[in-house]
Order: structure tokens, then C-alpha cells, then sequence
């Protein structure tokens, strides 16, 4: 991950030995816990390297940090908010299957119906869903 870093420009290459190993100085440790930290927290490798510039320049506004904060943990409710909704669509489809023998089910409808509720082709016994990935195919 560290030579990712280096080879994207968010963290500077790290000097060399004779024999090719790299050498960290303390500043590139405190850089890199940065980083690891930052990337812990969710925030993407544009806003990293923003939060990066803000803490090297000793003359920013903190509200220009507090913002991408704060807008970070808006997408953050965003996507809590819509995995919310995915579990309770689960749960519902897994609440009305039978679980049981028989062969119906709301799950594998609900799935085949499309992205916005339209029935999608429904594979006939033998046929290959063209969809399904190679390694797939047939094996239902």
C-alpha cells in the first residue's frame, strides 16, 4: 500500500540504502499514520490528499478541515442510510420465504425482477443465464 501512496503522489518516495531498501524518516511515519488514520475513517484518496495539503499548510482556516469533515460524515449518514434500507428489503424478502421444500421463492423473484421492479427473463430448466459469470453457468 505504502508504494501505492508513493507512485499516486500522496506520500513522498521514501529515500533508498545501497542495497534498495527504503528508509523512513519520522515525518514520513507521522504521514503515514495519517493516512492509514484517514483511510480507517473512510474518507477517499482526493479528500486524503486535501486533509494531507490542509495539515502541512500552517496557515490554513480549520474550517476548511471541519468542512471536509462534516461533509464527509453527511455521505457517511448517506450510506448508513441506504445499507438501512437494503437490510430492511433483506430482511422483509426473508421474512415472506418459506425457507422450506418448495421451489418459490420472494428472494430469487425479487432479485430476477430487475433493478426498478420489471420481471426479468427467468432461465428455463437447462438454459444458461447470460448473465451469470462463466464459472457459474449451468450450476444451478
Amino acid at each position: 500500500m505504502i508504494r501505492y501512496y508513493e507512485e499516486t503522489g500522496l506520500l513522498a518516495p521514501a529515500g533508498r540504502t545501497a542495497a534498495g531498501y527504503r528508509l523512513y524518516t519520522e515525518a514520513d511515519l507521522h504521514a503515514l499514520r495519517f493516512v492509514r488514520r484517514a483511510r480507517d475513517l473512510g474518507f477517499t484518496m482526493e479528500d486524503i490528499r486535501a486533509l494531507l495539503a490542509l495539515w502541512h499548510d500552517r496557515a490554513r482556516a480549520s474550517a476548511q478541515v471541519r468542512r471536509l469533515a462534516l461533509d464527509h460524515v453527511a455521505d457517511l449518514r448517506r450510506r448508513i442510510d441506504a445499507l438501512d434500507g437494503m437490510a430492511r428489503t433483506l430482511e422483509d424478502l426473508a421474512a415472506h420465504c418459506g425457507g422450506d421444500a418448495r421451489p418459490d421463492c420472494p428472494i430469487l423473484d425479487d432479485l430476477a425482477s430487475g433493478p426498478h421492479g420489471r420481471p426479468g427473463a427467468t432461465p428455463r430448466q437447462g438454459e444458461r443465464d447470460p448473465g451469470a459469470s462463466p464459472s457459474r453457468r449451468g450450476t444451478r
